[in-house]
């Protein structure tokens, strides 16, 4: 089945020399996107395209110092698994989980975003990680937004990883959603520090959903493929 989905996506790119279509270097870019997605068995959980744009965006942070990708979905609702941590080097799933936007981005699922101190919301776009720290929510670590006007005030609006009961699958099973961070990615407490100590210090973070403005704004995803 992976072999089919592996030949269907690759069908999808223009490889021959004398088709109009991305360099070679992209090219190359494509089809190690294809081979990651279908050897890590995302195929089930993450549609191409937003893994597409997660990879492509995560090869253009020079800055990074740990090859683990780990993606926010947030055109899946709040009550499915969205947070993927991805080993890159070795093209599978380190961890997968629930993961709680921020309360005045949308009930169930996160539509509206922000970027301002006091909003409330989710941010969405490319972040890298940072240090931890024991705060109020207590083991967290920091993100830093690397999107301007999109998410670079996350360190301004204290924007961390951080674990919560109203993120556990009980809270979900008795209240028919999890509850809402003030903008922060939020996880259950019991694999809260697994993911933290698996991304922290310098790996890619990003949070997607089908936003016109984010996908018209972002620098980090081609044009091509920012209308979807």
């Amino acid at each position: 089945m992976r072999k089919f989905i592996l030949f269907a996506l690759l069908s999808l790119f223009p490889f021959g020399a004398a088709l109009p279509g991305p360099d070679a270097s992209e090219e190359a870019s494509n089809a190690e996107a294809v081979r990651i997605y279908t050897e890590a068995g995302l195929e089930d959980h993450v549609a191409f395209p937003v893994f597409k744009k997660a990879y492509e965006g995560y090869e253009k942070i020079a800055d990074r110092k740990k090859e683990i990708l780990t993606l926010i979905d947030f055109s899946k609702p709040s009550t499915e698994e969205r947070l993927y941590v991805i080993d890159i080097r070795h093209a599978r799933v380190l961890y997968h989980s629930l993961v709680a936007h921020g309360k005045n981005s949308g009930g169930v699922y996160a539509t509206s975003f922000g970027n301002t101190p006091g909003s409330n919301k989710s941010s969405l776009g490319f972040y890298l990680t940072e240090n931890t720290y024991i705060g109020r929510n207590g083991y967290s670590l920091v993100l830093n937004g690397l999107e301007k006007g999109i998410n670079d005030r996350a360190k301004e609006r204290a924007i961390v990883m951080h674990g919560a009961d109203y993120c556990d699958p009980s809270f979900v099973q008795s209240n028919g959603r999890p509850g809402r961070s003030l903008g922060c990615p939020a996880l259950p407490r019991q694999i809260n520090r697994q993911v933290i100590n698996t991304i922290k210090e310098g790996s890619v973070l990003y949070i997607y959903a089908p936003d016109p403005d984010y996908l018209a704004m972002s620098t980090f995803i081609p044009r091509e493929e920012n209308r979807s």
